[in-house]
């Protein structure tokens, strides 16, 4: 029988109680690897309500009875001693750490004239900061894994941007700017971490979930018996190919992916290019040159970039 893709590396998931980190952790187990599971265990998707080891507890327990490895781990990754213990967890039990899958957050929104400050930094410090502290960590045990083996080590992160950061979401400053920050920490990561052989990756995944209930509630629902393109297990796929060893060449990009569809985001690139006429830029000269072309171009053009993605409503 052929070795499974994952079979012999060991893999966190943050947020995997529920949802999309739920489906992860399933598709990285049925790939062969021994997971972690992580979730706080809010109920409330806005971070409210008791702890509880119950949903991570679940998901472990899901995937023991399927033949696969697995441990819970219910802490906060925002703390970042938390997230030190998360990562000695994995290497403690399994021997190493080969894959982190970021996911874990929380969501507060509202108008950026309405947004109190606790609102603010409640999503930066779970999204953000959350990555960082388990990336932090990963990061350090891989490098210190590759000098001891004077080379390359294996090693994989999967980080969870968003479409908001991609296309704008008016009612969601705190989320846009929090999945922004993760973009850039993820290529910022990739090329701190190539020497390693370690890659990072981020996924706009867009999956109907709890947490984005309100998101999804004016898109047409699949009937009966018809596929649902926003389910969360849709995305997993994706997840295990970029934690895998077919992926080795792929680091530091950035993907949207939901049911059917993977979609490479391109880096920013120059749109237009103007030279002052001398030295520098005056203000007339300034408008002369960029009024008329803004005038040209659609009103907004992030609602064009949304449906080049196929981000439609039903």
């Amino acid at each position: 029988m052929a070795a499974l893709p994952l079979e012999g590396l060991s893999a966190i998931v943050t947020g995997a109680g529920r949802g999309l980190g739920r489906a992860e952790a399933l598709e990285l187990a049925r790939l062969g690897a021994s997971v972690v599971v992580n979730d706080f265990g809010q109920p409330g998707r806005d971070g409210s309500g008791e702890a509880s080891a119950g949903p991570a507890e679940e998901v472990a327990a899901e995937i023991r009875a399927s033949g696969g490895a697995a441990v819970a781990h219910t802490g906060d990754v925002a703390d970042h001693q938390q997230a030190r213990e998360l990562v000695q967890l994995a290497v403690s039990t399994y021997g190493k750490l080969d894959i982190l899958v970021n996911n874990a957050g929380i969501l507060r929104d509202r108008m950026i004239f309405s947004m109190t400050e606790s609102e603010w930094d409640a999503v930066i410090h779970v999204h953000l900061k959350g990555h960082f502290n388990t990336t932090h960590f990963a990061a350090a045990h891989w490098r210190g894994r590759s000098k001891a083996a004077g080379g390359a080590v294996y090693g994989r992160i999967v980080n969870t941007s968003s479409e908001a950061f991609l296309a704008g979401s008016a009612g969601q400053p705190n989320y846009a700017a929090a999945k922004g920050g993760i973009v850039g920490l993820t290529t910022s990561t990739a090329l701190a971490l190539a020497k390693y052989g370690v890659t990072a990756n981020a996924i706009c995944p867009r999956a109907r979930t709890r947490m984005t209930e309100d998101v999804f509630a004016g898109f047409e629902e699949p009937g009966e018996g018809q596929l649902d393109p926003l389910a969360p297990e849709h995305v997993a796929p994706l997840v295990g190919y970029l934690a895998s060893p077919a992926a080795a060449r792929v680091n530091g990009q950035l993907m949207v992916v939901h049911g059917g569809m993977v979609a490479i985001v391109e880096r920013p690139k120059v749109a237009a290019k103007f030279d002052a006429a001398k030295e520098a830029f005056s203000y007339g000269e300034l408008d002369e040159l960029l009024t008329p072309y803004y005038a040209d171009r659609p009103a907004d053009e992030s609602f064009a970039a949304a449906e080049v993605l196929g981000l439609k409503r039903g």
